[in-house]
């Protein structure tokens, strides 16, 4: 009896041997062929051969508000062009002139015709221009017309018509303050730039080159560097709504206040330079002795010469007189034009901004100690500055 019950153990032990020995041979197999099946599953390794890279993620959602402005940027942008002034250089050898590049600056077409508009600043001094297009063709460009007293100019091109992309008009006179606007431009060269921003103030006024004011400007945060003089600044619907004219920066770098010369502005001026070459402002018809109000003490503009058969003489106007022993007697002293005070010629042109030939304007005047109010009735547009 125990020499059976050793031999079953005995033979129980042989069983259970065999069968380890059996699954340690195959082991290897089945490890290999669920390696090999992980292997297939997993993601592929990054190229870049790190370690446990992340896998690529979705493209990220475009807010509602980045789409509006990236389509405003696809619609505007091919209006917008880059503009290069030159001098020419005579060689001192040969004596040919080459054209020398002075300075840059932006632009924005106005119409299919050609006709592009830029600050005065721009091409001020120049003794020609180049147009660059949204395409990247460059056109040479000549000048139509220049307002110096409002900073801006004309420029014509003769690219064909499916190369001109014009801007919309918008209205600056119903801006407000927090509206956000939009910037075109080439600023230090780099072509196509867009910033954002928002209407920052309003009635802002700024000094052009001839020294004249330019008023109702537009103040914005929006990003204005150097080279961004003269493109167009825009409203969220993509309508020309002001031309950036200015940055104040004491390093020369935009410091978030920039001005833009007013769409209402622009919708008057730019037509006169287109057919006349110059701005028609109609004629009080006198013409004012610059700065002597102020040497007497009075905030005006006295009246030095009242033109014969003119509005202001028909109304009485009048100028200085020579009495005896060569003295000068003063005339009229103009204080004010429709309400808008007048201390200079430059301050008459303002005052007939938007008026036509025909028009009647309350002059307001100090003749001797009394102040006196007297309708003028405007004349034709003057030949020259003068009034």
């Amino acid at each position: 009896m125990r020499r059976s019950n050793a031999s079953v153990l005995i033979l129980a032990l042989l069983t259970a041997a065999g069968g380890y020995w059996a699954g340690a041979r195959s082991a290897p197999r089945e490890v290999a062929a669920l390696s090999s099946a992980a292997a297939q599953r997993a993601p592929a390794p990054a190229q870049n051969g790190s370690r446990g890279a992340i896998p690529a993620q979705p493209q990220p959602m475009l807010q509602d508000q980045e789409k509006a402005t990236i389509a405003l940027f696809q619609h505007a942008s091919p209006a917008a062009v880059f503009i290069t002034s030159l001098a020419m250089q005579e060689s001192p050898f040969s004596l040919n002139e080459t054209a020398i590049p002075r300075g840059s600056g932006s632009g924005f077409v106005w119409d299919r015709e050609g006709h592009i508009v830029t600050n005065f600043h721009v091409i001020s001094g120049a003794d020609a221009a180049k147009v660059t297009l949204a395409d990247q063709s460059t056109w040479d460009a000549k000048l139509v017309g220049a307002a110096p007293e409002k900073d801006l100019a004309v420029l014509k091109i003769d690219a064909p018509a499916g190369k001109l992309t014009p801007l919309p008009l918008g209205s600056s006179e119903t801006l407000r303050v927090g509206q956000s606007v939009f910037a075109i431009g080439n600023p230090f060269g780099l072509d196509q730039s867009l910033t954002t921003g928002v209407v920052s103030a309003l009635g802002r006024e700024i000094q052009s080159e001839s020294g004249a004011p330019i008023r109702e400007v537009i103040q914005t945060d929006a990003a204005i560097n150097p080279g961004n003089s003269g493109g167009p600044l825009l409203d969220s619907s993509g309508r020309l709504i002001g031309v950036n004219t200015a940055i104040y920066s004491p390093s020369g770098g935009s410091s978030g206040v920039g001005f833009a010369i007013p769409e209402h502005d622009v919708a008057w001026v730019v037509p006169d330079l287109i057919r006349y070459g110059r701005v028609q402002r109609p004629a009080l018809g006198f013409d004012v002795y610059q700065g002597l109000a102020q040497r007497l003490g009075i905030d005006g503009a006295v009246i030095s010469r009242v033109n014969p058969g003119s509005g202001a003489d028909r109304a009485g106007l009048q100028g200085l007189r020579r009495a005896g022993f060569g003295r000068v007697e003063l005339g009229d002293v103009v204080l004010t034009v429709d309400g808008q005070a007048v201390n200079s010629s430059d301050a008459l042109l303002v005052a007939v901004e938007g008026k036509k030939a025909g028009d009647t304007v309350r002059v307001e005047v100090l003749r001797g100690d009394r102040r006196v109010a007297i309708p003028v009735r405007l004349g034709a547009p003057a030949a020259g500055r003068g009034e």
